[in-house]
Order: C-alpha cells, then structure tokens, then sequence
C-alpha cells in the first residue's frame, strides 16, 4: 500500500491488564499519513505542529500487530519504514508521543485488586502465572539494531554501547574515539564482533556505518562484569541516592542483581556509592557556602566587577565572573570580537567552564568572562550569554566565533539580537568537513578538498568563492551540500556579516586548559581563584612589555604593514579625482577609497590594516600610514586594555565563617557521613624528608666512619 492512517496519540498513560497486555488510557488524539519514504524527522515536525511540543524531549512508539506487550520505539527513519510495512494490511495503526523521561513509567494493575500501582524502572510481567521482577538490562540487549541506527551525539552512542554490552556481557575496547568517530571491537581474542559509527553525511546525526555482530568469545563472566566500573555504578545509582541518601551498600548490589544482572560486592557498591556521593553533594555543599562569600570579597577587592550565581532547581549552581580591568580593557583597548569556547580538565571533570576571550593587538587572548557550571548545555550556554550582556556597558556590535555546538550559533542572535554577529571556528570547520569526507576516498583527494575550503574561506571576493565551493561540488554533491547548510555568511570572508580583523580561531582552550590543570581536584572556588590569579598576572606581564615599545602600531601590526609595504613599492598608481585611485597590480586594476578607507580587493576593510594597493597609494600620495590603520592595532589602544589591573583576595583557601546575610542560595547542603570504622590508613613516610644518624668512630671521634674503617694511624702505647 505504501502508507498508512496513523492515530496519534499523546497525553494519557499506559496501564498494564493482568494478562501482561498494554491499553493506553487517556490524552487526544490527531490522524496524520504516513508514506513509506517519509522521514522521521518530516514525522516529527508535523506531530510538533499538531501537539505544539518540542519533539526532542518527546519519543515515537507504536505496538506490533497482535502484540499488546511490547510498545516499539522508532528512533531513525529505517524504523518508520518497518512501522509501515508491518501495518501494511491495516486501515489505521496508533502511535503514541511519549515523553523520554516517561517512557518507563507504566500503571500496573495488581491481579485481585481494585488499587493500582504506580511503578518505575522495574515493570511486573506475568510469567507462567507468576509475577517476577523484569530486569532493566533486558531491554537493553537490543538497543542497538545495527547499520543505519542513528544517534543524537557520539556520547549518546557510547552509552548506548555501553548498556548494550553489559547486556550481551561482553567487554569492549576503543581503537578510535573522539567527536566525530567512535570504533570499538570486543577485547576478546579472535572474537570478530566490530561496531563503527561516525557522523551522517548531513551532520546532523551520529549514525552506525559498520558493524559485525558475531561473537564466538562466549559470555564475560558469571558473577560480574568489567564494564560495571566504580563510576558506571555511580551514574546508575546517583538519582536514587539524591532521593534516598541513606542508600545503603548492601542495597545497591541486590538492586543492581535485580535490575542489570550484575553481581557486586559490598566493597564495590560501597566504592560506587562514594564516588556518587562526592559527585552530588561536595560542590552543592561549597556552593551554599564558599561561594556567596567569595563574590561578597571578589566585589569588597575588584569593586566595578560582576560575580553572580544562579541555583536552577535540579542542578549544579552556575556561577559567573567578569573582573572591571577584564570589562574595561575589552571596551576601550580590544577589537569587538569575543571567541566562545567549554574548558574541560582532569582536575575540573565535575564542571566545566564556559569562557569569552577577545583578542588584543598582538593576536592574544584577552580574557573578559567565564562562568562556572555542571556542563556545556544550551541552556547553560544562553545564561552566560545573558549575564555578559547585562555585563557590558556599550551597544557596540559584537562578532561572536564558537565551534558551532548545541546550537549556540543560533542563540547568539536571539540574546544579543542586532548587536551580535555569529561566526564558525574555521579550525572546527575544516575538522568537522574532514569528517564528512568518504574514508574510500585517497588522501590526495582529501588535501585537495580541504585546500578548496580553505581557499573559500579566505576569498575575499564572490567569485573566488564561487569557484572553490563548484570544485567541492564537483568531487561530491552531499559534502557541497552539508557545506552550504552550515550557512557560508559564518565564516567565508566573501560573505561574513561581522568583523573579524584576520583572527579567525583562538588558543582560549589550550591556555584556560594550561591554568586550572593540576595533579589534583579543583573546588569551584579553587578554580576561579587560580584562573583569576593567571589572568592578574598575564595583565601585569603585558603591560610592562608594552611600556617599552616605541612604534605606534604593535610589534605584530607593524611587521605586516612593513610586508605589504615592501610589495606595494612595485606598483602602480593612477591619480583619479578626490580620494579615489587606481592601482594596478598583475594586469588587475583595483580602486582604493582612501575617505571611506575601502579597497576593490577587500583586503582593508577585512583585516583592519591598509593592503598593499592602499599603501601604494599613500607612498604616491606622502599620507600618514598609521593614519589609516584601525584603532585596535596601535599600541596606545593595546596600553589602554591592560592600563587596569585585578587586585589580588588574600584571604582565598582561609577557613571562612559565612553569615546568614552570604547564605542566600537556596542550595541546602546534605551532612556529613560519619568517618568510616577502623584505623584510618597511613601514608608511607617520604623518604627525602627522612633523617639518617650519622656514625661517629669511636676511635678518632669524627662522624662519618666506624672504627673498623678509621684510617688514622693507631697510637703507640708509651
């Protein structure tokens, strides 16, 4: 038939009969077609306009014919053609919208009794005339149905492949694992059983490209698995004990048999537990203490600077910092650009930090606000938009660059509406192009669409653009395609709307990365303080080499303008009337404007800098080059930003006494656990600090020696 009338169905609930079966109770309902080559994402758009709901919180189900007990999920377009192919020989099929978080939430009603229950997690079936416990893990050996499955990231499939395997009870390994391609195979020997997944070509999704789903490795082990690690049993555990905090060890490891077929020790449920615990409550615990006091003594030593924190129920706290010298030294002394970037460490892996940097006159980094938070959401993302821009003081237009990710691209404009300029990291892009490349394809082949992109990047004119994107499309329609959907006007040169002065990437990363990386684990306060103390320094640091500086551009500024200068001697120039003149280099003719400081070759008012034509013309006409350059790249502009200086908080790291005035986070913290019983255990002495008695001879009486291996000379007895 080739399509089917779909009821849909959303706002009830499912009840579970006696005889295991699922009824669905309640809610509206809408009719939509549904054709065979529809895509899930068509599907999902209609029922989004239907039901006016976001879709991405929201699941697809649908029963099998004659099977009442097992509700199917259809998660990519592969599932939707099956849907219809298995209601081919039916007039209607019904489907229901089921929120994700809900999916398992089923009222079971219990045999000889008229009360029901309202159960999650852990769903009764009817098995034999028995009811039994279903365990959790059993849905999960199915969870990945093979080539073609799709997911929204790489850590969605990572975590799917991790429930699956302890599912299946095999072990895995990663030969490749990073944000654009995940390869795993079994750790067992000979054992072919392979999964490779990366991005679609659209980029919108992470798709299974390869898989062998064979083992001939046999099942892991009987009593454990080694994939149930400390912290995999903590990320299971977490909600429960944010709910019930006297969970106990003993408890966990029956749960988690009952639930995972995983048999634990006590030990391991108690590491497990530990590990949880320190991730729930430590930081709230700091955050309804240290915190409100350390912004009350970031505004008594920095006064002029913004420290806030948000409490969203549910959540880690979010904290945000922006220093007066940071706020000053990026409204009068640096370029209106601000490079968005999440800092993850080893020593901070609890939370991340969401920076904005802008760029001096040298090219470096300029810090200007961060913030604090449990991880790199959008939502967290549009806070920190919101407090920058209650931050700062002038209406200037801002060109923000990110790597595109979470749909921060998208939220800028919304936030900062006409005043903000959103732009793609160009090293994100090529890394993210390359990954849309056919691995079939040769390496040459790979260099040269790389190259094409670059140069699209770079061109300054439509033409050369134009012409860069018709090589890439003539190699493949699909990667022309993704291209363009990633909207050129973001970062092509041609096209960009905003301003970015030749800076098109930052080392924000590497640099925030370098400062809050230790041996140990960082407090939020920790954290910001040590940033706050980088950045102290950094001003310092650049100030007082500045000071020494005696042209009027900065070192960097300075030698490009000598660069182009020296090829701007060779050409020519044609006087016109006014300001406007001809220059003519390589058989082209390009017009420069020196009132409107415009150049035909886009070169000027792209970088910041006169080009090589605008130069020829003021070497022709004895113009005052420096006259002509943008504000941003003179040195008293690279002065004025770092003219402010952070003032140091001596007191950070003291044992502090919060008033009842600081506490006003609606954060309460959990108490302490008792210390465990037994002799707590002791670290090995340091062998460095150890003392060593030295000998002394018994028979000279200097220290050093024993008397068998004195060398004096024995005395004669007289």
């Amino acid at each position: 038939m080739g399509k089917v009338l779909a009821i849909c169905q959303m706002g009830g609930e499912f009840i579970q009969n006696k005889d295991g079966t699922l009824t669905y109770s309640g809610g509206e309902a809408h009719a939509v077609d549904i054709e065979r080559d529809m895509a899930l994402d068509e599907l999902r758009n209609e029922i989004s306009g239907m039901f006016n709901c976001n879709m991405e919180a929201y699941s697809i189900k649908y029963f099998l014919p004659n099977n009442k007990k097992t509700a199917i999920t259809v998660s990519n377009d592969k599932d939707l053609k099956r849907m219809v192919d298995f209601h081919a020989n039916s007039d209607t099929t019904d489907i229901y919208i089921m929120k994700k978080a809900e999916n398992r939430v089923i009222r079971s009603v219990v045999a000889d009794s008229d009360t029901t229950t309202d159960m999650t997690t852990t769903i009764l079936a009817t098995v034999d005339g028995s009811s039994k416990r279903r365990r959790v893990s059993v849905d999960w050996a199915n969870l990945i149905t093979g080539v073609g499955q799709v997911f929204e990231s790489p850590k969605a499939f990572r975590d799917t492949l991790h429930k699956y395997a302890v599912a299946n009870k095999f072990t895995y390994k990663f030969v490749k694992n990073d944000t654009t391609r995940v390869t795993a195979e079994c750790t067992a020997e000979d054992c072919p059983w392979r999964i490779h997944a990366s991005k679609s070509p659209a980029k919108k999704e992470f798709m299974i490209k390869k898989m062998s789903d064979e083992h001939t490795c046999g099942k892991e082990m009987k009593r454990g698995h080694r994939l149930a690690s400390q912290r995999w049993v903590a990320s299971v555990i977490k909600e429960k004990l944010r709910d019930s905090p006297n969970y106990k060890p003993k408890d966990i490891a029956t749960d988690l048999e009952k639930e995972y077929g995983l048999s634990l020790n006590y030990s391991q449920a108690w590491r497990g537990k530990f590990i949880a615990k320190k991730e729930l409550y430590n930081s709230l615990e700091e955050a309804s203490g240290q915190l409100p006091w350390f912004i009350s003594r970031i505004h008594e030593t920095n006064p002029g600077s913004i420290a806030t924190m948000d409490a969203p129920e549910g959540s880690k706290c979010r904290f945000f910092v922006a220093f007066r010298a940071s706020l000053e030294g990026f409204e009068h002394g640096c370029r209106p650009l601000l490079f968005l970037d999440a800092i993850t460490s080893k020593s901070t892996r609890h939370w991340r930090l969401l920076v904005a940097t802008a760029v001096d006159g040298e090219g470096e980094i300029f810090p200007v606000a961060f913030t604090v938070v449990e991880n790199d959401s959008l939502e967290n993302w549009r806070w920190f938009l919101e407090q920058l821009k209650s931050t700062l003081s002038s209406s200037r237009a801002i060109t923000f660059v990110c790597n595109g990710q979470n749909g921060l691209l998208e939220e800028i404009p919304l936030v900062f509406e006409e005043y903000g300029y959103p732009g793609y990291c160009v090293n994100q892009l090529i890394e993210d192009f390359t990954a849309q490349l056919d691995e079939e394809w040769t390496q040459e082949v790979k260099n040269d669409m790389v190259d094409h992109l670059r140069h699209a990047i770079y061109a300054l004119k439509a033409e050369e653009f134009n012409q860069c994107l018709d090589n890439i499309k003539a190699q493949s329609e699909e990667v022309y395609q993704w291209l363009m959907e990633t909207k050129p006007e973001r970062w092509s040169d041609a096209y960009f709307k905003g301003l970015r002065y030749g800076q098109y990437s930052s080392n924000a990363v590497e640099i925030f990365t370098d400062w809050v990386s230790t041996r140990y684990e960082l407090s939020v306060v920790q954290m910001v303080d040590l940033v706050r103390c980088k950045i102290m320094e950094m001003m310092y640091t650049r100030r007082e080499t500045s000071n020494g500086w005696t042209d009027l551009l900065t070192p960097s500024a300075n030698r490009k303008v000598q660069e182009h200068m020296n090829r701007a001697r060779t050409l020519d120039v044609v006087c016109s009337a006014g300001d406007v003149f001809e220059v003519r280099d390589d058989s082209v003719n390009n017009v420069v404007n020196v009132e409107t400081w415009e150049c035909s070759c886009r070169r000027w008012q792209v970088d910041g800098l006169p080009c090589m034509h605008a130069l020829a013309v003021f070497e022709r006409t004895d113009r005052g080059v420096y006259d002509y350059c943008s504000k941003y790249f003179t040195a008293e502009c690279y002065r004025l930003a770092y003219s402010s200086s952070i003032n140091p908080i001596p007191d950070v790291g003291q044992p502090i006494a919060c008033s009842s005035e600081l506490i006003h986070s609606s954060v309460t913290p959990p108490t302490r656990t008792r210390r465990m019983a037994g002799r707590p255990k002791e670290k090995p002495a340091d062998p460095r600090i150890s003392i060593k008695r030295s000998n002394r001879c018994s028979k000279c009486k200097v220290y050093g020696h024993n008397k068998a291996t004195c060398k004096m000379p024995a005395q004669m007895d007289i």
